[in-house]
């Protein structure tokens, strides 16, 4: 038997009205969706929500919703947080990597004769590349 609720309706096991709040953004083939929101923030407080909300911008709060409550379900103390912060660490990283490289090709285009830059013995964290040529040798694209 195919039901015609959406999946908070299921999960709240009561009949779906035709105008119901959730059935647009919690469709019964995605029961975990309607789950996991429920399961931070409570079916009340979604509608709630989403009645205070225009109709166009709706599906994307029910979305933000989903993502969040997975994200605190996955991680009940820093949730979207914690995710946050290790891609900003990953940036960093990325950042400080890039920094490196740049260095080393400043370095090499000044002395091309020099021999490959070695890592261990390297103190270029905290230079730009404008540091390592004298001015009448510095490429045009470190200016």
């Amino acid at each position: 038997m195919i039901s015609g609720r959406c999946a908070a309706c299921k999960y709240l096991r009561r009949r779906c009205p035709s105008d119901c709040i959730f059935s647009l953004y919690f469709p019964p083939n995605d029961p975990q969706r309607f789950a996991c929101v429920h399961r931070i923030y409570g079916a009340s407080n979604v509608a709630k929500m989403l009645q205070q909300l225009p109709p166009p911008l709706r599906a994307e709060a029910a979305e933000t919703l989903y993502l969040e409550a997975r994200c605190r379900i996955e991680d009940p103390v820093y949730g979207c947080v914690g995710v946050i912060s290790q891609l900003y660490e990953q940036l960093q990283s990325a950042e400080r990597e890039l920094a490196k490289t740049q260095a080393e090709i400043a370095v090499l285009s000044c002395n091309p004769q020099e021999a490959p830059f070695d890592q261990a013995n390297s103190n270029f964290n905290n230079l730009l590349p404008h540091q390592y040529c004298p001015p009448s040798t510095q490429n045009s694209w470190f200016n």
